[in-house]
């Protein structure tokens, strides 16, 4: 009986000081979310025509209004064309105000103008910063007789934080709509 206590001491002993690692929590993982760059496909209208990422299916919404949907992202670039008839100020103030309309729930909106005169393509992105419904926005105009927007969405409640990968991902998307654009 005496040989049972002092082995179960022993081995109660062993235990207790067995594990002198402390139980460190695991720190909280973030999912990092990294896209393929896809290649270029055209695309082509009446009135202008540019490259798109491959990985965006294009759909013809209306006559003059077209998206450009990303599944995997659960986003979508919504692209608008109108005809210049003499209101290109309108246009231009339309667009600028649907962009400044985010600035309630964006911490900044960086507007970054664009000017390419060989192409004849003039306007601004506009990258707004926050949890605002739309994380980016763009115009573009030949001052004569295009004028194209757009804007980007994502199918979801906005966490600038979480979507961050992804709207970045699709502001590059658009510099490479913006850059390859020609109007006919």
């Amino acid at each position: 009986m005496k040989f049972k206590i002092s082995v179960l001491i022993v081995v109660c002993f062993c235990l207790f000081f067995a594990c002198d690692e402390q139980a460190i929590p695991k720190p909280k993982a973030q999912i990092r979310l990294e896209y393929p760059p896809g290649n270029l496909l055209p695309l082509e209208t009446d009135n202008f025509k540019f490259q798109y990422n491959q990985l965006a299916n294009a759909k013809l919404n209306a006559e003059n209004a077209f998206s450009l949907e990303y599944p995997e992202m659960k986003g979508a670039i919504f692209l608008s064309y109108k005809k210049v008839e003499g209101n290109l100020e309108k246009l231009i103030v339309d667009a600028k105000r649907l962009s400044y309309e985010h600035a309630m729930k964006a911490d900044n909106i960086v507007e970054q103008p664009y000017v390419n005169p060989n192409k004849e393509v003039y306007g601004a992105l506009f990258e707004v910063q926050g949890n605002a419904a739309s994380q980016s926005q763009f115009f573009v105009t030949d001052s004569t007789e295009h004028f194209l927007t757009g804007s980007v969405y994502f199918y979801t409640k906005p966490n600038y934080d979480s979507i961050l990968p992804a709207a970045a991902y699709l502001q590059n998307d658009i510099r490479r709509i913006i850059e390859s654009l020609e109007w006919k």
